[in-house]
């Protein structure tokens, strides 16, 4: 009997070293003393398929420089891509490849109707 518990007991210990918790980690944007000033460039995608930036019609392949060209002058604002819910995944996939080719990394993804 007291063997049988041993067997259990290192049982149990081997188990829980290679037991390992899955989570994501959360950055939350806090008012944190010394802490720059952050925001999002928004890029919209209509249902069409239309781009806007920077409140203007853009075409795919100028996302990049216009991209480029805010992230210069806003370094710590990431992107936030707003995608109509009808909206082709190609488009939004060819938008996040230009963004993060224009030196962003920091993308954040969101719908709309």
């Amino acid at each position: 009997m007291l063997d049988f518990v041993l067997n259990l007991l290192i049982f149990f210990i081997i188990t829980a070293v290679f037991t390992k918790e899955l989570a994501l980690e959360v950055q939350r944007s806090g008012a944190v003393a010394g802490q720059k000033e952050s925001g999002s460039i928004m890029i919209s995608i209509s249902a069409e398929g239309e781009i806007t930036l920077d409140n203007r019609l853009v075409d795919v392949r100028a996302v990049r420089a216009n991209v480029e060209r805010l992230h210069a002058l806003k370094p710590n604002y990431g992107v936030m891509v707003v995608a109509n819910q009808n909206a082709q995944t190609g488009v939004l996939v060819q938008v996040a490849d230009q963004v993060r080719q224009g030196g962003v990394e920091n993308i954040s993804f969101g719908t709309s109707e």
